[in-house]
């Protein structure tokens, strides 16, 4: 099975209905299309795809042009573990795109890359890991902004 992490894209500042309520901006959706249309042509329809229930996350989501579930434990401040959980790594039946957000996914790679330092996710980049044998190896990391317009 592969694992992508995808930070949520850029997103506004403040919301009036608070954290969750963060929308992304102009150039966040700019990101989201970008960083979706390159992960549709390299990932399969048979992939699940999980998205923090964040305004942000789902929209970044949305990006995919693919169906994928919100899960209510992927909100920020989610721990490591659950991620892995609702992922069902390693050794999940699915490949699964997980979209959320920082410090947790930096902590999750930093997990699966067997480092104790957190690694530092750009806002709507993708970190894709291949599990080999119970191992994850990272296969890309993958920044919208290299993507071009």
């Amino acid at each position: 099975m592969d694992l992508i992490l995808w930070r949520h894209a850029d997103a506004e500042e403040a919301a009036a209905g608070g954290d969750l309520a963060r929308e992304l901006t102009r150039r966040g959706r700019k990101q989201s299309e970008r960083m979706g249309a390159w992960l549709r042509g390299h990932i399969g329809r048979d992939w699940l795809v999980l998205s923090s229930p964040a305004r942000r996350a789902v929209q970044t989501a949305e990006g995919l042009e693919m169906p994928f579930e919100e899960r209510p434990v992927l909100a920020p401040g989610a721990s490591v573990a659950a991620i892995l959980r609702e992922a069902q790594w390693p050794g999940g039946k699915r490949s699964v795109v997980v979209v959320g957000h920082q410090p947790t996914l930096g902590e999750v790679a930093a997990k699966l890359l067997g480092t104790r330092e957190d690694m530092a996710f750009r806002k709507a980049a993708a970190w894709w890991f291949e599990d080999r044998d119970g191992r994850a190896v990272l296969k890309c990391v993958m920044d919208p902004d290299r993507l071009g317009t």
